[in-house]
């Protein structure tokens, strides 16, 4: 009887516990990384089939900048990620940095989130979150290496690129689906308003890059100036003017939107994603 239990407990766990065990072994491959926690919702026992795989990837010292510059390779190459990681700027900062990624599993899209700290901020991460270690290197050690502060702050304070803006605006896409299945209205509100700023952004790094004004003062005057500017801003217009907690209608309506103005902004960054972004829109529409 125990044994039958059990079959059909694990046949009813959330698949989101396979795609950690997919995601522990493809992470842990690499000799750079020397431990990996869950956090979140998988480590407090309370997940659902919506919840995010959320690991905390402790990294050597001395490998941190290198495993930083291929970890979209590897997310992609191993774990079937749909888009490049999104920088998040939600997470806390407590090191490290913070990536999102879109991972299509079992015919369905998970949001699977790493932070990636240098092992010798480790402790002061863990002391900040609830996290159960999944991994640990055999005989894990690492010095404390001065590059490291360099490689987080530059990352942290660089401005994020039109590429990354659409990638930043189809994460939020996803999370606000969850966010309205899940009733969380508070939640779907903020993250709407962060996907309006990020379509704002978008477009004034496409066709503003050396702006001086901050946040959503001048656009008007810097971007009106030209046809493309007017109707980009026409359709900001539209979206801003839109139910400030949007139904799954008004989502699909939004994404759309962003996509055509990063089509007529900066096509060149939408023409590479363009299978991603289909790949996108079956596992949104589907999942």
């Amino acid at each position: 009887m125990n044994t039958l239990l059990e079959t059909v407990a694990a046949a009813n766990l959330p698949h989101q516990f396979e795609l950690l065990e997919t995601s522990v072994e493809a992470l842990s491959h690499s000799p750079a990384v020397q431990s990996l926690h869950i956090r979140g919702s998988l480590a407090t026992g309370t997940a659902d089939r919506l919840s995010d795989v959320d690991l905390i990837v402790a990294v050597h010292d001395p490998s941190f900048a290198s495993f930083v510059q291929v970890i979209d390779a590897l997310m992609t190459a191993e774990l079937g990620a749909v888009l490049p990681g999104w920088r998040d700027t939600i997470v806390a900062r407590m090191g490290g940095l913070g990536y999102v990624y879109l991972v299509a599993y079992g015919g369905k899209l998970y949001q699977v989130d790493l932070y990636i700290v240098p092992v010798s901020r480790l402790d002061t991460v863990l002391a900040r979150t609830a996290a159960m270690p999944v991994y640990l290197a055999d005989g894990a050690t690492s010095r404390p290496h001065s590059h490291v502060d360099w490689v987080i702050n530059s990352t942290l304070e660089r401005p994020y690129t039109s590429g990354e803006l659409l990638v930043e605006i189809l994460v939020l896409g996803h999370m606000i689906r969850k966010r309205i299945s899940r009733g969380q209205r508070f939640i779907a509100y903020a993250e709407m308003f962060a996907l309006h700023t990020a379509v704002k952004n978008l477009i004034k790094a496409a066709l503003a890059p050396e702006s001086l004004f901050y946040g959503w003062y001048q656009l008007s005057e810097e971007i009106g100036s030209t046809p493309i500017g007017r109707q980009c801003l026409a359709d900001l217009e539209r979206l801003i003017s839109g139910n400030a907690v949007p139904s799954g209608q008004d989502l699909a309506a939004a994404l759309s939107t962003a996509l055509a103005v990063a089509e007529r902004a900066a096509p060149a960054i939408l023409e590479p994603l363009r299978p991603a972004v289909d790949a996108y829109w079956h596992y949104l529409e589907f999942a």
